[in-house]
This record gives C-alpha cells, sequence and structure tokens, in this order.
C-alpha cells in the first residue's frame, strides 16, 4: 500500500486571512471571536462568531466570477489556492487526470439561500439568480476548484456535520493508497454566519450566550463553558504518493499515517456515553497506521466547548490513551471557534503545521478545568514545543460521526 505525505497547507480562519497569519495568532492564543459584523444580531441571544473579516475574495476570483459561488466556496478557492503555492504543485495534464478533490462542507451557501428566499417573496420567482443553485450546493466547492486547476480525478464533497473536512483528507489519502489516484486536494469549507444558522444553533440551545466577552466565550474543558462559538473559514491540503513528492522535490509536511472512522449509531445531538464511538475512531486511525498507542504524543481534541461533548471526549481520551504518560492535547476551537463542517479540515491542517514545527498551540479560557481533565495534559494559556512521533486529529459530528486522522513526521 502506498505512501501519503502532506505537501502544502492552505487557511483561512477568523484568526488571519492566510496561513501564516492564522497559524501565528492560533500559537499566540490570539482568540479570532468577536462580535458579529455580517448582520444586525442585536435580537440573538447568541451575538458572537469567529468571521473571516480580513478575507478579500477578489484576490483569488474574478469580480465578474463572484455570482458563480456563495461565499463557502469563495473560502475554499481562497485556501486551495494557498495550499497550491506553497506545495509548488503544478502537475502536467496527464498528470492532472490522476489529480482529485475532497472537500468537505457542511450546511453550503446559507448566507445565498436566504438571500434568494427574501427576494423570492419581495419580487416573485423571475427574480431568482440563475446562479442561485450551482453557488449553493455543497460538491460545487471541490468542483469550482477542481474546474480553475484542471484537476479531472475523483472530485465530490463529503458531508458529515463536524467530520466533514476530516472524512474528505481520510477519503483522499485511501484514493491514494489504493492507487486511484496520485495526489489530491482535500479539506473543508463553512460560512454559516446568517440570521437562520446562528438562530438555528440557538434554538439547539448548542451556541454560547457570553457575548460582553467574546475572546473568553469558547472554553473547551472548562466548567464555566456555555456552549459553542460558531465560526466560518476554510482549510485546504495537498495530499500525494510520497515517492512522486520525493521525485519532484516538493516540501513534506508530514505523512498521513492513519485513517478512523466511525459511526455511533446512538443519538441525533449527543455522541455516545463515555465516547464510544470516538474511542473507536482513535483505535481505528491506529491500527490502520500500525501505530503502537505509546508513539502518540499530541492529540488535536475535537473540544467544541459543549457541557456533554467534551465530557464525552474527555472519557474517550482516557480510556485510549490509558495510563501511558500523557499525550500533549489541546482544543484549538477555544481560539479559532467551531467552523463546523470545515474545523476537521482546519484541525488536521493545524497538526500538521505542529508535526513540521515541533509548536502545539495552547488551549485558551482554560480557567477552571474539568475535575476529568485529571491524569491529562492540556497545553493551556501558552504554546508548548517539542518533538514527537505520532499526532491525531479527532473530530465529531451530530448524527454520530466520528473521524480520526494520524500524522507523522515525514
Amino acid at each position: 500500500m502506498r505512501r501519503v505525505v502532506v505537501t502544502g497547507v492552505g487557511m483561512v480562519t477568523p484568526c488571519g486571512a492566510t496561513t501564516e497569519l492564522s497559524w501565528e495568532a492560533i500559537v499566540a492564543g490570539r482568540s479570532g471571536i468577536g462580535p458579529i459584523t455580517r448582520f444586525d444580531a442585536s435580537e440573538h441571544p447568541s451575538q458572537i462568531a469567529g468571521e473571516c473579516r480580513d478575507f478579500d475574495p477578489l484576490a483569488y476570483i474574478e469580480n465578474k466570477r463572484l455570482r458563480e459561488g456563495a461565499r463557502f466556496i469563495h473560502l475554499a478557492l481562497g485556501a486551495t489556492e494557498q495550499a497550491l503555492r506553497a506545495s509548488g504543485f503544478e502537475p502536467n495534464d496527464e498528470q492532472k487526470e490522476r489529480v482529485g478533490v475532497f472537500f468537505g462542507v457542511g450546511l453550503c451557501g446559507l448566507e445565498l439561500i436566504e438571500e434568494q428566499h427574501s427576494r423570492l417573496l419581495e419580487k416573485g420567482p423571475r427574480k431568482i439568480s440563475p446562479y442561485f443553485i450551482p453557488a449553493t450546493i455543497s460538491n460545487l466547492a471541490p468542483g469550482q476548484i477542481s474546474m480553475r486547476y484542471g484537476f479531472k480525478g475523483a472530485n465530490y464533497t463529503t458531508t458529515s456535520a463536524c467530520s466533514s473536512g476530516a472524512h474528505a483528507i481520510g477519503e483522499a489519502v485511501r484514493a491514494i493508497r489504493y492507487g486511484h489516484l496520485d495526489a489530491a486536494v482535500a479539506g473543508g469549507s463553512e460560512a454559516c454566519i446568517t440570521p437562520l444558522g446562528i438562530a438555528g444553533f440557538t434554538a439547539m440551545r448548542a451556541l454560547s450566550k457570553r457575548n460582553d466577552e467574546p475572546a473568553r466565550a469558547s472554553r473547551p474543558f472548562d466548567k464555566g463553558r456555555d456552549g459553542f462559538v460558531m465560526a466560518e473559514g476554510a482549510a485546504s491540503v495537498i495530499v500525494e504518493e510520497r515517492g512522486a513528492a520525493i521525485a519532484r522535490g516538493a516540501p513534506i509536511l508530514a505523512e498521513v499515517l492513519g485513517y478512523g472512522a466511525t459511526s455511533d449509531a446512538f443519538h441525533l445531538t449527543q455522541p455516545a456515553p463515555e465516547g464510544e464511538g470516538a474511542q473507536r475512531a482513535m483505535r481505528l486511525a491506529l491500527e490502520d497506521g500500525r501505530i503502537a498507542i505509546e508513539r502518540v504524543g499530541y492529540v488535536n481534541a475535537h473540544a467544541t466547548s459543549t457541557p456533554t461533548g467534551d465530557l464525552q471526549e474527555i472519557q474517550a481520551l482516557k480510556r485510549v490513551l490509558g495510563d501511558r504518560p500523557p499525550a500533549w492535547i489541546t482544543a484549538t476551537k477555544s481560539v479559532t471557534g467551531h467552523l463546523l463542517g470545515a474545523a476537521g479540515g482546519l484541525e488536521a491542517a493545524l497538526t500538521v503545521l505542529s508535526v513540521q514545527t515541533g509548536v502545539v498551540p495552547p488551549t485558551i479560557n482554560l480557567e477552571e478545568p474539568e475535575d476529568e481533565l485529571s491524569g491529562l495534559d492540556v497545553v493551556a494559556g501558552t504554546a508548548r514545543e517539542g518533538r514527537f512521533e505520532v499526532a491525531i486529529s479527532n473530530s465529531f459530528g451530530f448524527g454520530g460521526t466520528n473521524v480520526t486522522l494520524a500524522f507523522g513526521p515525514a
């Protein structure tokens, strides 16, 4: 079975419009969360979010083509262009037939759906944009990437709630391992900071209402957490067959060692008791990579800042990691907020950068840790430096969908 490496990373996040700016802020623990500016949220119980305020789609897309895609597509194109530049990946026409695009999206073009629905009610059906459907359907994130760069391999969207981006990377890796492709663009994108998006998650009692202190609102593993903070953004990675990447002199950032995916088969929104499905995803990823548990030195936790979800992940981590010396654990959503369908892509990309640099971003706002954290080594407050053999990134979503990706030095 062929080995797969990551040769490029691209990000657009609430912490910065580029990979470099995002990584710098996340490592420094500078929160990207603030008051909502994309619409008047004054009547909403939750009025804070992680917006990509500095992102300019015109830096990546011609003005006349902006209407062909909703914001989640713009973000995906921005992150992918950055990843391709960083990788130096420029396949010829023949090679492009074996390059795929796998992108995770949760709720697609929600802002455009709301806008066009209002137009329908106010002005009638003849005023709906002819671009409405292709601009909003999920698969046009990878579709637009494929068309822009001429990548003609498999091209589709994985939609699995908060695991979407992680599933996309895992499926891309499998396609390369088994010889169906030689390379792929993979990641996730989401843009749901809209009146309906915020109201819907608020109705589920999922969002934080700490409106007076946005930077302190996302607080995974902390006893004072009251829900997650919605965020938008995109992350893209370039994955390649290792031999081909070495042959072209690519900058190899990390190797993808394992991929595990499971289902809780338990509840609409709540994880299975003790994170049973999460446990199996982690174990499958380690089994897939033939990784002894003792080699795991770092975990980028899913840790959304919800009361139940965080506790279940803590229990799952303890069950899987056991009594061995504790791995470093961090919850980067404390800084970025929760990117929903893009979260798994972003956190996998951050894990790759941690493997490459030996720097683990901090978990901020951990002021009163849950008692259950005892025995786990959470990187709190400030970043930590050191080397580790294996790092894993966890992503779990509504419907009981679980993904773990394992990475190691190239």
